[in-house]
């Protein structure tokens, strides 16, 4: 028999491990409290899951918006990533996603996940005060403010209020701000009894009045809301009460119906009967005698249309409407004691234009007023013919002034001057002494105008070389004073310089008929008078100059003025 042999052999086994187990969370719903308060990156709970193979497990959270996040990817510690605010979120549902290979980028082996609900309550935290109802929100700085406007009443004059009093806008209560925890409220007045007239009840806020007031006017009380557990959070509001005197009459409108015409946005609608004068709406109390039926109480508004406004009686349009016919209802409130009365309103909505009513009565205002114009126009025209008339002499005067500085040699113009153009037309030729044709006389004979430059000094013009040698008087003005007979010397205002050199020689008019001549020479000697001091005063002649050559003098026409003129300037002369 043969030896037998035995062969051992070790054989190495590796096991590969496979990725064929999915992770897993201990949980399919996980729910979590969270205080509002709880400040960013609170961690609020960790949610792991479990592999088999034990492989990296990686996380990912969804919806990424609602206030939490993961610390990383492969931690599934979750964390508050905003402020919460329980009256804007009470409740977040999350959904935790795990998966055994990488997020990105994808690989190619197969992958195994799981996932899990988060369910996140938002617990709420005591932390504001009561708030009295209504009131107006509002967020300063993340935290909630509710205002209270305060509360209104009214009562009457020395009468008790039974029952709990009215109060405007509602009755009074407050609740607490944190509306998750709810806290019961207690009652106050803050300024003690308020006089032991009212009272309130500490648990509902109930007030209701012990005793009437005797006192007419306004009552402010203050009343004050806090917590029972918490006295720290506390909040007040105002309660404002009229006393008033009973009223006896609700207020009444003056006209059952009101019709008004309006064309415009902040144009007042006007009285279709008289359209020079706005529509008035007024109601009237007859509890207000003393005044005349006027309540300052009384308010106007249109019944359930927000397109008109009434303002102190004035019906305005607020915004712009179409052309129509609008039937409304007016109403006049007394808001001390909620009376009300009624009445209809007939507007109608124009866009301003004019009916032929209108257009007829403005032509026949444009016609009066052209035929005023007409008549003004007529009157100026007559002032300014007359006004030329005067102005046309005074022309002439300067005509002759300006010939006069021509010189003595020089072409004289063929036109003659006479100072009857500086009197008044109407005055029949007077030459008072207040008069503008004596200002214009003196003006002239006040000329600057040097009198060599107008004659020349040329003796030969004497009573010799006259051929009208039957003329006894010859008017002249000479550089001297002469006193021989048949000579009259005449100077204007001021005597004339003995030392200068002018000479003006003055001429009868030749044109004038010899029958003239002689009636003026005879005049001219019964014009002196002598008023007993031995000096003759001589009556002003009036002066027609001649368009003669000044070379041969200036000719010159001397007429007496009328022997009845009391306002005849006179010049004296020496003898």
């Amino acid at each position: 028999m043969s030896p037998c042999f035995q062969l051992e052999l070790i054989m190495i086994v590796i096991v590969d491990n496979l990725n064929d187990n999915p992770p897993v969370f201990d949980q399919n719903t996980y729910p979590v409290n969270v205080n509002e308060l709880s400040p960013v990156d609170t961690s609020v709970g960790r949610f792991p899951a479990t592999d088999l193979d034990g492989l990296t497990i990686y996380y990912k959270l969804t919806p990424e918006s609602k206030g939490f996040k993961l610390r990383s990817p492969t931690n599934p510690d979750l964390l508050v990533e905003t402020p919460l605010d329980y009256d804007k979120v009470k409740n977040v549902q999350l959904i935790l996603f795990a998966q055994d290979t990488p997020l990105a980028p994808a690989s190619s082996r197969a992958s195994f996940t799981a996932s899990t609900t988060i369910m996140i309550t938002i617990l709420d935290v005591d932390n504001r005060p009561p708030w009295f109802q209504p009131c107006n929100k509002h967020d300063v700085g993340g935290a909630v403010i509710c205002q209270s406007d305060g509360y209104t009443t009214a009562v009457v004059l020395n009468e008790q209020e039974t029952g709990v009093l009215p109060l405007k806008p509602g009755p009074l209560y407050a609740v607490d701000g944190d509306s998750g925890i709810n806290e019961a409220l207690t009652y106050s007045f803050l300024n003690g009894d308020a006089g032991g007239l009212f009272a309130i009840n500490p648990n509902t806020g109930n007030i209701t009045m012990l005793k009437p007031t005797d006192v007419l006017g306004t009552i402010s009380l203050t009343v004050l809301a806090a917590q029972r557990t918490n006295s720290y959070q506390f909040a007040t509001t105002s309660v404002t009460v009229n006393v008033q005197v009973k009223s006896l009459h609700p207020p009444k409108f003056q006209s059952p119906q009101y019709e008004g015409v309006i064309t415009a946005v902040g144009i007042m609608a006007m009285d279709p009967n008289n359209k020079d004068q706005p529509l008035r709406i007024l109601a009237t109390d007859d509890d207000y005698t003393a005044t005349g039926g006027l309540n300052p109480h009384i308010t106007y508004y249109v019944d359930g249309n927000s397109d008109f406004s009434i303002i102190d009686g004035y019906l305005f349009m607020t915004k712009d409407l179409p052309e129509a016919t609008l039937s409304l209802q007016v109403v006049a409130m007394d808001t001390s004691n909620d009376e009300s009365a009624t009445a209809r309103l007939s507007v109608e909505v124009t866009s301003g234009g004019y009916g032929v009513v209108d257009m007829a009565a403005l032509g026949a205002t444009l016609g009066v007023l052209l035929f005023v114009c007409l008549v003004v126009i007529v009157v100026l025209a007559v002032r300014i013919h007359r006004g030329k008339a005067d102005w046309k002499k005074i022309y002439e005067a300067s005509m002759f002034q300006s010939n006069l500085g021509q010189g003595s040699g020089g072409q004289k113009e063929g036109i003659q001057y006479t100072n009857e153009a500086f009197q008044d037309d109407e005055d029949g030729g007077s030459t008072s002494s207040g008069s503008p044709a004596r200002e214009s006389d003196e003006a002239i004979a006040k000329s600057s105008v040097p009198l060599h430059a107008l004659l020349r000094d040329d003796t030969s013009h004497d009573g010799s070389d006259n051929t009208d040698s039957e003329k006894e008087v010859k008017p002249i003005l000479t550089k001297e004073r002469r006193v021989d007979d048949g000579y009259k010397s005449v100077w204007f205002k001021e005597d004339i310089d003995p030392n200068a050199k002018e000479e003006v020689v003055i001429i009868p008019d030749s044109r004038e008929e010899d029958s003239e001549d002689d009636d003026d020479d005879e005049q001219s000697s019964t014009d002196r008078e002598d008023n007993g001091d031995g000096i003759q005063r001589i009556k002003t002649p009036n002066v027609v100059f001649n368009d003669a050559d000044l070379d041969s003098g200036l000719g010159v026409k001397m007429e007496d003025p009328a022997e009845d003129s009391e306002d005849d300037d006179v010049l004296t002369s020496d003898l």
